[in-house]
Order: structure tokens, then C-alpha cells, then sequence
């Protein structure tokens, strides 16, 4: 069984298929896992990150509180370690303020790129890139 659907034109940050972030928590806009984007979304949650507790106080102090669970909507809490899908504006933030997560290349959408230059994304990827 491949991807749904939706995702299967989905592409990373590096030019290949777009690939899951997270099923537990199950992250994304759509809340299939992707880090996929719509015409809806605009937040542009594109950047599959690793969640740390520098980047969740600096979200939490800036009024997005990512920490606390809220079961009503189904939202586990995050906790340092987790992957999540941050939306590209939130992550360009917290790297000029110096607490940016590292980032997942291969789940991260290519739409990010509208936000954040790659270079900066690769500088905090935990995947590494492959040279030709």
C-alpha cells in the first residue's frame, strides 16, 4: 500500500517524494502524517521538525502553546523529541531567535522553500544529503 492519494505528487525540500513526519503523534495539516499544505492552510505547515524544549517555550511564549495536551481536538501535547509539522514562518522565527529544531529534509514539503532558503534547512537537518 503507497501513500494517499493526495500526497503522491507531494514533493520534499530535495526534489523526491514528500515522506510521512509523524503517525504518532499523527501530525499535518490534514492530520495524515504529511507535512502537506492546501489552499487552506495558511500557516504553510511544511517543515518536519524535531521538537525540542527551547523551540515549544519560545512558541509557547510567543502565544502557540504546543505543550499542553488539548483532547477535544484530539492534540496529545508535544514533548522534546516529538516530529511535528511547524509551519515555515514559526521555524524561520525561532532560527533568528536561535532555538530552531532540527528538521526532517525528506518530510518537509518543497512549499517551505517559499519561507526558508534550503540552506538553512540542511544546516539543521537531521537527514543528511546525499552528494552526486
Amino acid at each position: 500500500m503507497g501513500p494517499p492519494p493526495a500526497t503522491q505528487a507531494a514533493q520534499n525540500v530535495l526534489g523526491g517524494p514528500l515522506e510521512p513526519c509523524s503517525m504518532d503523534p499523527l501530525t499535518g495539516w490534514c492530520r495524515d502524517g504529511y507535512c502537506r499544505t492546501d489552499a487552506n492552510d495558511r500557516g504553510s505547515h511544511t517543515v518536519c521538525a524535531v521538537v525540542t524544549d527551547a523551540f515549544l517555550a519560545m512558541t509557547r511564549s510567543q502565544g502557540n502553546d504546543l505543550s499542553t495536551p488539548k483532547p477535544m481536538f484530539g492534540f496529545p501535547g508535544l514533548k522534546d523529541g516529538d516530529r511535528w509539522c511547524l509551519c515555515a514562518s514559526r521555524w524561520r522565527e525561532a532560527k533568528e531567535l536561535g532555538v530552531a529544531p532540527p528538521v526532517v529534509l525528506r518530510s518537509t514539503h518543497v512549499r517551505a522553500l517559499d519561507v526558508i532558503p534550503l540552506e538553512d534547512l540542511v544546516a539543521h537537518a537531521i537527514d543528511p544529503v546525499e552528494s552526486s
